[in-house]
């Protein structure tokens, strides 16, 4: 296949500057899209019952909608627009929905994927992935070959008006992608929207095997289990050895570190880079714009508007977030947004640190819903992660999956936190990585060390090891087996341990 790469970087170059000089000029390019997007929504249902008629910036925007949203409380306008209503949260007809994670009442959500977010959100974001990609590396040849790159299937659930699909993000973004695109990617459209993931998955490999890939896109677990296939398929020693010209992960959905070691191990670490993005079904909000930084820089002119709530406001119908030019840097914050696809100061459910603010750079710290805090611990899947990559690599034993709940006191017991994890390889001494595990959590979180000094509060955790695929088979019987689903880190109660420790133990 001929290199495009220097065809397209001159291009692809004055994007990369342009987003560097953007993310410099925060206040002026977000209220310049806070300007547009109310522009838009004075057309829609919601913006006339909010009178966004009289919105001029970002005061009166806040008066005119003083109120936080999350799904719930927009379930019933979605649902009207997957019917087919045209002008409910955004102008015209929208056809295509992301499903994703349920809430607390156990439904689906169906996010909306407008024709601006597509072109505005989604597609410039991964545009914008490759053109700070190019920018880092001046000797990339990343189109010389193909993009593989993992995704879901479209969901049969819902009795939909014709045009209408729902399914995940990255298949309604493989769906409607340009056709040029097609020409650098793999696999076929008819392997990667395939529902069944047990079908999926072997005619991925077949697939991926004969191609010149050099680079991928997905969610770090679900590609380590396609990688270490297609190297035990070609018996080679790395996936180098089948893909000479790999040259970088686009990774996002969940963090890298507990699988960081495992793609040292199956790949050639001096010929591998790796490039975080933070492209939720709700937008595409962050890339990684350099190697060294911690944080990725904040979009802050990909069709979003980006407000940021303090964490212990969280619950308060008096919430006040702050517009993304006042947030505070080693602050974590619940993100609300504001988008073309019309979400209007929505609670995507997500917690973000301010890591740096020229550019604003911001990291992941886990779920507004996924956490621990049965016993005053606050333990985030930031601190989850960090402590079990950690722990894993220093005694040997990698991690492929993990949840942990809280075990609450009783008569004769203290609280403690139980985690279920599967590993790759299991370590010699299972409460020595219990042990260690729990020291980790203390050197990363003063609450839970607080907790945890002398014993009084908080016993030490314990691990049940998982047997191998538990994990899969629990995602299988919900229904959500596939390349963009995840498993719940965290939680503040047995909903997901229980049920996941009742398949264990049938096994």
């Amino acid at each position: 296949m001929i290199d495009f790469t220097p065809i397209a970087r001159p291009l692809i170059s004055r994007r990369a500057r342009t987003l560097r000089e953007n993310a410099l000029r925060l206040r002026e390019i977000q209220s310049k899209w806070l300007e547009k997007l109310i522009s838009r929504g004075r057309k829609t249902e919601w913006g006339e019952r909010h009178n966004f008629d009289k919105v001029k910036d970002y005061e009166s925007f806040v008066a005119a909608q003083p109120q936080i949203v999350s799904y719930p409380d927009i379930r019933a306008e979605v649902m009207r627009m997957v019917n087919g209503e045209r002008d409910i949260l955004w102008p015209g007809r929208t056809r295509n929905f992301a499903q994703s994670s349920g809430t607390s009442d156990g439904k689906s959500k169906y996010i909306p994927i407008t024709a601006d977010s597509f072109h505005y959100s989604h597609y410039r974001g991964g545009a914008d992935v490759v053109a700070l990609y190019l920018d880092l590396v001046p000797d990339s040849r990343i189109f010389s070959g193909k993009s593989f790159i993992l995704g879901g299937s479209f969901a049969n659930e819902l009795d939909l008006p014709e045009g209408v699909r729902v399914g995940d993000l990255s298949a309604n973004l493989i769906q409607n992608i340009n056709p040029i695109v097609n020409f650098f990617r793999t696999p076929y459209k008819k392997i990667a929207l395939l529902a069944d993931w047990y079908e999926k998955l072997p005619a991925l490999v077949d697939v991926a095997v004969r191609r010149n890939v050099t680079n991928i896109s997905g969610v770090p677990s679900w590609f380590l289990t396609v990688l270490k296939l297609i190297v035990e398929r070609k018996g080679a020693s790395t996936i180098h050895d089948v893909w000479p010209n790999l040259e970088v992960f686009f990774h996002g959905g969940i963090s890298m570190e507990p699988y960081r070691e495992q793609y040292r191990h199956i790949t050639d670490p001096s010929r591998m880079r790796y490039l975080e993005t933070y492209n939720a079904s709700e937008g595409f909000f962050a890339v990684q714009d350099d190697f060294d930084a911690r944080g990725m820089m904040l979009e802050t002119d990909c069709g979003t508007f980006f407000e940021f709530l303090p964490l212990d406001q969280l619950d308060s119908p008096d919430a006040r977030p702050v517009p993304a030019w006042e947030v505070e840097v080693g602050k974590v914050y619940a993100l609300i947004i504001t988008s073309c696809n019309g979400l209007w100061r929505y609670n995507i459910g997500d917690t973000v640190k301010i890591e740096s603010l020229e550019p604003l750079r911001v990291s992941i710290a886990g779920r507004t819903k996924h956490f621990i805090n049965a016993f005053g611990e606050e333990l985030m899947v930031d601190n989850a992660d960090k402590a079990i990559a950690q722990v894993s690599k220093e005694m040997n034993a990698p991690v492929l999956n993990y949840t942990a709940a809280p075990v609450y006191a009783g008569d004769r017991s203290r609280g403690r936190h139980e985690w279920l994890i599967e590993f790759e390889r299991q370590p010699a001494d299972l409460a020595a990585f219990a042990h260690s595990l729990d020291l980790a959590l203390q050197s990363l979180n003063s609450d839970y060390q607080a907790k945890r000094s002398g014993g009084i509060f908080l016993d030490e955790l314990t691990i049940v090891p998982g047997r191998k695929g538990i994990f899969d088979d629990w995602l299988a019987s919900t229904g959500k087996l596939g390349g963009q689903r995840k498993v719940p880190r965290l939680s503040n109660s047995r909903q997901f341990m229980d049920p996941m420790l009742e398949m264990n133990a049938r096994s």
